[in-house]
C-alpha cells in the first residue's frame, strides 16, 4: 500500500501518519492569557531540541476557522509557557484540558487540577503534575497548510527552570519512570503509556558523548 497525500486519497479508511509517528510525548502545556486567565491545553506535537541551553518546541494547529489557540496567543503576549509531564493518573485532566473551550475559560478549574505558582513563569503549573519546565518564550514559526486547519504554529523556548517532585527520583537521582508512568500519543484516539524500560549503550562511546547521554555536568 502507497499513496502520495494530498494528491491521492488514502486507501486506506483511516489515515496513517499520526499512526506511524509513534509514541509523541505530549506538551501539557500551561500559560496565562494578557488578561490574566489561565490556560491549560494539551499538544501531541512536541519535543526537546538541545540541551546546552535546553530548548524545546510544540507545534499547534489552528482551529477550522483560521483561529490560532490561546496556548500559541498567550505565550507571544506573555513570553511564557510552562510544560507539565502528562501521567497515566492524571490521563482524564489531559484529555478534558483537549477541549475547545472560549478564552475567558480557566482549564485549571474544567479539568479539576490544582494551580501551583511558578519561580519565573507569570502563568501556573499543574501541582499533581512530577515535573515541569518553565519555559521562556523565543519565537514562532508559521507553516500554511491546504486548509485552516492544516496551518501551523511552531513555536519555540527556552527552559529556564526545571521542577521535579522528590518522590519520583531513584536512590541514584534519575526519574523513575516506570513509576511516573508517563503517556504518550499514538495514532487515531489511542495512547500509550509507559511501564517498562530498558538501557542501551553506545559501544565505544567517547566521554563527552556519554556525559551528553547521561546529563553528566548538564547545568
Amino acid at each position: 500500500m502507497q499513496y502520495a497525500p494530498g494528491r491521492e486519497a488514502c486507501p486506506l479508511p483511516y489515515a496513517p501518519f499520526k499512526a506511524c509517528t509513534v509514541p509523541r510525548p505530549i506538551g501539557w502545556l500551561s500559560t496565562i492569557s494578557a488578561k490574566g486567565v489561565p490556560n491549560l491545553a494539551p499538544f501531541s506535537q512536541w519535543q526537546n531540541l538541545t540541551f546546552d541551553p535546553p530548548m524545546v518546541m510544540f507545534a499547534a494547529n489552528q482551529m477550522s476557522d483560521g483561529t490560532r489557540k490561546h496556548t500559541v496567543v498567550n505565550a507571544e503576549e506573555t513570553g511564557w509557557f510552562v510544560w507539565n509531564m502528562a501521567t497515566y493518573a492524571l490521563r482524564e485532566a489531559v484529555n478534558i484540558s483537549a477541549m475547545e473551550v472560549p478564552e475567558h475559560v480557566d482549564e485549571f478549574e474544567r479539568a479539576g487540577v490544582t494551580k501551583e505558582a511558578c519561580i519565573e513563569a507569570p502563568c501556573p503549573r499543574v501541582a499533581e503534575s512530577p515535573a515541569h519546565f518553565e519555559c521562556r518564550y523565543l519565537s514562532t514559526h508559521r507553516l500554511r497548510g491546504s486548509s485552516n486547519h492544516g496551518t501551523v504554529d511552531v513555536v519555540y523556548g527556552e527552559v529556564v527552570r526545571i521542577h521535579i517532585r522528590d518522590e519520583v527520583l531513584t536512590p541514584d537521582g534519575r526519574l523513575d519512570i516506570p513509576k511516573i508512568k508517563p503517556i504518550a500519543r499514538l495514532g487515531y484516539y489511542d495512547y500509550t503509556v509507559v511501564e517498562k524500560t530498558f538501557e542501551m549503550r553506545i559501544p565505544e562511546a567517547h566521554d563527552a558523548l556519554a556525559g551528553g547521554l547521561e546529563g553528566r555536568g548538564s547545568r
